[in-house]
Parts: structure tokens; sequence; C-alpha cells
């Protein structure tokens, strides 16, 4: 796979296809093409294969608007971080619009297990308003009391702490985990050898 999923939430995964978040000139957009965009979305499973091959092909025919589409994707992915991490209340009001647009194009219809949302039309737009409904369902979670984000200085990767005790530090054990046990595990080696 080509994007981490290890949020909890596929919409959290979004926000977390920037690498760095906290880390300044570091940071690092993962969302770099409509292309990727497709692919988080295939791998997220929002779209189906042939719902790919067909925003793809309009992508190709049609660059300018792919580009705007993923712009407006990356938009939607830090309103909903700004609405959930930085109580910005501006925010959370651009991310209704965003949703009041995506409603208007599709339809709710029934389903197998319930009603859900049918796009009318499998155009560029598709992937946005699709990820934007996504969105605007993880802010209603009722277990976002267990939302958090890394601890890493610069990570800033964010998931829902599922642990028993709530008590997970970091977004990945073995990555910043691991870096972070170590940084700290030299630090206080270098503190025993300035004392003795």
């Amino acid at each position: 796979m080509k994007f981490g999923h290890i949020a909890g939430d596929g919409m959290l995964d979004l926000v977390n296809t920037v690498d760095w978040r906290l880390g300044g000139p570091d940071r690092n957009e993962r969302l770099k093409s409509y292309a990727d965009v497709v692919d988080w979305c295939l791998e997220s499973g929002l779209i189906t294969e042939d719902e790919a091959a067909t925003v793809r092909d309009l992508a190709e025919r049609d660059g300018a608007r792919a580009e705007r589409e993923r712009q407006q994707v990356v938009t939607a992915r830090e309103r909903v971080y700004a609405a959930l991490f930085e109580d910005d209340h501006a925010a959370a009001a651009d991310l209704a619009g965003m949703y009041r647009t995506a409603i208007a194009a599709a339809d709710l219809v029934r389903a197998d297990h319930g009603w859900q949302w049918r796009d009318r039309e499998a155009g560029l737009g598709l992937l946005r308003h699709r990820i934007v409904r996504g969105l605007v369902d993880l802010t209603r979670r009722e277990d976002l009391d267990r939302l958090h984000q890394c601890e890493d200085a610069k990570c800033g990767w964010v998931y829902l702490d599922t642990s028993p005790r709530r008590n997970r530090r970091w977004c990945d054990t073995k990555d910043c985990g691991d870096r972070n046990r170590a940084r700290a595990y030299y630090a206080r080696q270098k503190a025993r050898s300035a004392g003795a």
C-alpha cells in the first residue's frame, strides 16, 4: 500500500496524508497529484476500480480541473484537521459548506443495510464529494474523545486511541515510538556521562 492506514478511521487516514505535519520545512504532502487522490480512495475502499478508471481518464483529458479538485481535497482535509484539533469554528463552517455541495451532487437511496448517498455522476468531483461526506461523518463519531495526535514533536499523525487504558502515545510504535524511545535513551546516557 502506498498510504498509511493506522488511524482507526479512513478519514483520519486521509488527515495522515501529510508526513511530518508539525515538522515545518520537513512537512511533506503525499497527495501531490490527482492520481494520488485516486490511489488513496482506492486503497480506502471509497471508489471502485471502474470508478478509478473513469476519473483517471477524465483527469488525463482535463489536467487543470483535476488539479483544482486535488487542491479542494487537500483543503477539506486541512479544514477537518483544524476543526478537530484546533477547535477552529471557521474551518468547521467551511467544511459544512463543502458538505452542502457534496450532498447536492447525490441522492439519498435505500441500500441493503439502510440508506446511502449515490452520486449522480462519476465526474472529477466524485472523489471530493465522497471524501467530504466521509469527513463530516467523522466529525459526528461518538468516540472522538479517543482522538489523539502522535506525541512525536514533528509527526502530527492522528488516530483513535482504542488501547484499553487509552495510553497510546505514538502513531506507530515501530516508527515514531522506537525513534522517540531511542532518543530518550541516548539523552539519558548523555546525561549520565555528563554527570560522571
